[in-house]
């Protein structure tokens, strides 16, 4: 599996921001199939005491065309989304992209229009400073 371009960038910004990766990648088998999400995390929320556990899918957006990447990003969450409801109803799935691309195509309405409906939970990552920018839920 062909890490994204951005994979050392987004690992590096969650364990500044205190999250301990636990996967990577987070493996999730289905049936005879299994599939890759970049990342699997888990953040001690106090200690000795299990918090919040995540799987992030890191996307770059460095294609051709940004609204196929996005049909692409569109489709790997929904199947991963529906993987980890079945295999790990308590992790909390995150698409991951870089700031450029937040303020940018982000804003557009071929993005807007998919994320009014609250699903695709997103962590913006500011890759220079490999800092966590933005949680949208």
């Amino acid at each position: 599996m062909a890490k994204d371009i951005y994979h050392d960038n987004v690992r590096n910004a969650l364990e500044k921001d205190g999250w301990i990766i636990t996967d990577d990648p987070l493996t999730l088998q289905y049936g005879s199939r299994s599939v890759f999400v970049d990342l699997g995390a888990k953040k001690l929320l106090a200690a000795e005491r299990e918090g919040q556990k995540i799987a992030v899918k890191i996307k770059s957006f460095a294609g051709k065309s940004p609204v196929k990447d996005w049909e692409n990003a569109i489709g790997q969450y929904n199947l991963y989304l529906k993987i980890l409801s079945k295999k790990e109803p308590d992790r909390a799935l995150y698409l991951a992209i870089t700031e450029e691309i937040y303020t940018s195509f982000f804003q557009e309405d071929i993005v807007q229009v998919v994320l009014e409906d609250k699903i695709i939970k997103i962590i913006v990552v500011d890759t220079i400073q490999e800092v966590v920018t933005r949680w949208i839920n």
